[in-house]
């Protein structure tokens, strides 16, 4: 009935079942944009928020969410992540924070939801921190930049 991997010859949702593939190590890189007022973005970087620690603070959410996706995405596979890494790069230029995840594991499956999920939560943390100073603030661009590992090989996404 259809080509996709989480749905069966009867069209009924299923989880892959991925025990006969031989565990490799696998990483997903992901990012995310958060766009903001000029006022917001220098009472983040001066760490001049009410609630603490913004940067800091989405850090944390964002490496607690990649462990997290299998409860929030219903066809993931539970995963052990060896390593889960969210940085900042703050564009002053644009009142913009970059979100970048990196996760890695030795397994059956990919991490790319979990890449995507540590962007997304961690990008949701700088909203959450922030609304009181900018309830425009825009997430934008969230998009798995390069996987590696697994039967589809390396992926790296075009420039733009």
């Amino acid at each position: 009935m259809s080509s996709f991997t989480h749905i069966d010859e009867a069209g009924r949702v299923r989880m892959v079942d991925v025990t006969a593939k031989a565990p490799t190590e696998r990483t997903a890189v992901a990012q995310g944009l958060v766009r903001m007022q000029r006022d917001t973005f220098e009472k983040i970087i001066h760490q001049d928020i009410k609630k603490g620690n913004v940067l800091e603070t989405a850090r944390i959410a964002g490496i607690m969410g990649a462990k997290q996706t299998a409860a929030l995405i219903p066809m993931c596979h539970p995963l052990n992540l060896s390593h889960v890494q969210v940085d900042f790069f703050p564009d002053e230029a644009h009142h913009a924070i970059r979100i970048e995840s990196r996760v890695r594991i030795i397994h059956q499956t990919g991490v790319e939801m979990e890449a995507l999920t540590a962007v997304s939560v961690a990008a949701l943390t700088i909203y959450d921190m922030c609304k009181s100073y900018d309830r425009a603030m825009e997430i934008t661009d969230i998009c798995l930049l390069k996987k590696t590992g697994g039967k589809s090989g390396t992926f790296v996404r075009p420039s733009s």
